[in-house]
C-alpha cells in the first residue's frame, strides 16, 4: 500500500513505529495473537500500514490483502444501508419497525416465564422503532449476554448462529415468539438489533442485503473484497479464526480452508456477518470522515451523517445510565450511543486519549475501528480472536496512535 508522508499529515513518524514494536513484542511473540493488521490514516490518506503473524496456523505467512471476519464492524455498514433509504423517504426513523416487519406486531416485555416454564404474555408498551433498532434500545438482546430467560431463550433457539440455520423470514419468526428484554427506549442493550434492521433494508429494498450492500455501498467505494462469503478462487486469502483460552495458546475455532464462509449462507446477518480486508474498511472509513462521500461517490449526505454520529441516547446520558449489557463493543464511560455507533461524548470520562465526537466500533474477533472527525484521523485494526474483550489492545491502539500525533487540529 502506498503510503504518504507520516510527517507531512502531523504524525511523528519514530512514534508510529512503536505501534509495531509493541504489538510484535506484547501479542505476536507472546502468542496472544496469531496475526494482525493496522491501518492509521489521516484526511483520508494512510500514513502507517503494518501486519503481522501468520495467516493460517500451518505459518502461512501474513498477507496485505487477508480477508478478516469482520463481525459487528457489518453493523455501521448496515446502519449506513438503512439510512440511504430513509434519505429516498421509504421509511423512517420513528416508524414502528412492524410497518415493514409485521411479525412484531404483538411483540412486548418480558413478564415472567423462561427457563423450564411457558413466558408469560407479553406487557404490550410502546412500539420498537426503527431508531431503537438503531440505537440498541429496541429491548432485543443477544444469547450471549447470559443474564436473563429472555438471553436463554434465544441460545435454545441458536439466534446469535444464524447463518446457516434460518432464511431471513424464519429468522424474524423466531423473534417474534420470545419476550422483549424491557420496553422500547427505555434503557440499552447489545443485541440483534442490526440484523432486524438489515432484514428491514432486504424487505423495503427488495433485494438480499448482500446484494444491496453490493449495489449501494460496496462497489461505489470500490471495496470489492467485501462480502457475506469468500469470492470464488479467494479462498487462500482467508486466515484462520481462534478462541481464546486462559493460560493457554488460542483454540483454531474455525479453520479457514474449511471455513462455511466459504460458501453462501441462508441469511446474511446485518449485525455480524461480512469479511473483508483492512483497505477496503479504510474506504468505508474514510467515507465517513468525509461526511459520506468519497472519490465523487456520495454514499449519503452530510447532514444524515451529522445525525447518525450523534448521540442518542436519552438526556445526552452515557452508557453508566443506560446500558444493562454485561457486554458491548464500547467502554461505557464518557461515551454515548447514535445510529450504529458509539461516540465519544466526553474524553476526559473514557481515560483514553480521544476527541469529543470521535465515534467508533468493533467486532467480536477483537477487530475494530474509529473515525475521528477533529483530528482527521481514521484506524482499522484486523486480527481473529474471540471474545473482543480479552486483550486492552484497543485502548493500547488509540494510546499509541495518539501520542504519535505531533500536530493537532483541535
Amino acid at each position: 500500500m502506498e503510503l504518504a508522508d507520516a510527517a507531512t499529515l502531523g504524525f511523528d513518524a519514530a512514534r508510529l513505529t512503536r505501534i509495531d514494536a509493541f504489538l510484535e513484542a506484547q501479542y505476536i511473540e507472546t502468542g496472544r495473537l496469531k496475526n494482525a493488521q493496522l491501518l492509521v490514516a489521516r484526511e483520508g490518506q494512510p500514513v502507517h500500514h503494518a501486519h503481522f503473524g501468520s495467516l493460517r496456523d500451518d505459518d502461512t505467512p501474513m498477507r496485505e490483502d487477508a480477508l478478516f471476519r469482520i463481525a459487528s464492524m457489518t453493523k455501521p455498514i448496515t446502519s449506513i444501508a438503512f439510512m440511504q433509504l430513509v434519505e429516498q423517504c421509504k421509511v423512517a426513523l420513528d416508524d414502528p419497525v412492524a410497518r415493514v416487519i409485521p411479525e412484531f406486531a404483538n411483540l412486548g416485555a418480558y413478564a415472567g416465564g423462561g427457563g423450564a416454564l411457558p413466558f408469560a404474555p407479553m406487557q404490550r408498551g410502546r412500539p420498537i422503532r426503527f431508531v431503537d433498532l438503531m440505537t440498541h434500545m429496541s429491548g432485543l438482546t443477544y444469547g450471549f449476554q447470559n443474564r436473563s430467560s429472555v438471553d436463554a431463550a434465544y441460545r435454545a433457539a441458536e439466534l446469535d448462529l444464524s447463518r446457516g440455520k434460518f432464511t431471513a423470514d424464519e429468522y424474524i419468526a423466531a423473534l417474534a415468539e420470545i419476550p422483549l428484554e424491557f420496553e422500547p427506549g427505555t434503557r440499552w442493550n447489545y443485541s440483534v438489533s442490526t440484523d432486524v434492521l438489515g432484514i428491514a433494508v432486504e424487505r423495503v429494498s427488495g433485494m438480499r442485503l448482500g446484494d444491496y450492500f453490493r449495489n449501494h455501498i460496496f462497489e461505489p467505494l470500490g471495496m470489492g473484497d467485501t462480502a457475506f462469503r469468500v469470492a470464488e478462487g479467494q479462498a487462500d486469502r482467508l486466515a484462520d479464526a481462534y478462541g481464546y483460552r486462559p493460560g493457554k495458546a488460542p483454540r483454531l475455532v474455525d479453520r479457514a480452508a474449511e471455513s462455511r464462509l466459504l460458501d453462501d449462507g441462508k441469511f446474511d446477518s446485518g449485525g455480524g456477518g461480512l469479511i473483508g480486508t483492512a483497505a477496503d474498511y479504510h474506504r468505508f472509513c474514510a467515507m465517513l470522515l468525509n461526511k459520506g462521500e468519497l472519490d465523487g461517490a456520495r454514499i449519503v449526505a452530510p447532514k444524515t451523517l451529522d445525525l447518525m454520529a450523534a448521540n442518542h441516547l436519552p438526556g445526552g446520558a452515557d452508557l453508566t445510565q443506560m446500558s444493562q449489557s454485561l457486554f458491548s463493543e464500547a467502554n461505557n464511560a464518557g461515551t454515548g450511543f447514535g445510529l450504529g455507533f458509539a461516540m465519544v461524548i466526553d474524553p476526559a470520562q473514557t481515560l483514553m486519549p480521544a476527541s469529543k465526537g470521535e465515534f467508533y466500533w468493533g467486532g467480536a474477533y477483537s477487530t475494530a475501528f474509529f473515525v475521528d472527525p477533529v483530528e482527521k484521523i481514521t484506524m482499522v485494526f484486523m486480527t481473529q480472536l474471540y471474545p473482543s474483550s480479552t486483550y486492552p489492545i484497543r485502548r493500547q491502539l488509540k494510546t499509541l496512535i495518539y501520542s504519535a500525533l505531533a500536530e493537532s487540529y483541535a
